[in-house]
């Protein structure tokens, strides 16, 4: 019992090393010596449990970003997608958007990370999304002839294109407005 409390202290003071160094520095100032120092464990430590300074800094933000998975059901798709949508750009707009840039211009040399952004990151998030919208599509508020996953991409394409591309200002102001523009294409016609 001791050394299992032992070792989730520990993984947990190597995630909170990871994302602070990270948020702080940037990705490419993050180094596993710094967070092992920061965290008070050894290198071996780390690497036991993450294969790389990438796989690390993907864990460190998806712990932080954890609740913006959720999606809620109030009956009104656009009030739940602004709600949700306003919850990542929060998100990205904070230290963990910092740290999933970097992670994310990681991925684009490395296969491996890429692979453990779409699992860890995507995957779940567009579950979840997928999910809210069929139920919309089965309540006559969306068009049942569009793949989901083009809705998802939709709706969540101009977030993360200005989080990385730094395009436009990443605004919760214009997400409402943005989602009533995509959802025009998207409801049933008359």
């Amino acid at each position: 019992m001791l050394e299992g409390m032992r070792s989730e202290r520990s993984r947990r003071a190597v995630l909170d090393a990871t994302f602070e160094i990270a948020a702080r520095k940037g990705y490419t100032g993050l180094t596993i010596e710094a967070v092992a120092a920061s965290a008070g464990v050894g290198k071996p430590t780390i690497y036991r449990w993450w294969q790389s300074k990438g796989v690390l800094a993907l864990d460190a933000v998806n712990d932080r970003m954890g609740q913006s998975r959720d999606f809620p059901d109030t009956g009104d798709i656009v009030a739940d997608l602004t709600h949700q949508a306003n919850l990542v750009i929060e998100q990205l707009r904070g230290d963990a958007g910092t740290v999933f840039r970097g992670v994310i211009g990681a991925a684009q040399s490395d296969p491996d990370l890429a692979a453990a952004v779409r699992e860890t990151i995507l995957a779940p998030r567009i579950s979840k999304c997928s999910d809210r919208l069929a139920r919309a599509v089965a309540a006559g508020e969306l068009r049942p002839d569009v793949p989901l996953y083009n809705m998802v991409e939709l709706l969540y394409a101009p977030i993360y294109y200005r989080m990385l591309l730094g395009s436009a200002d990443l605004s919760p102001h214009l997400t409402r407005a943005r989602i009533e523009y995509t959802l025009q294409g998207l409801r049933p016609r008359p």
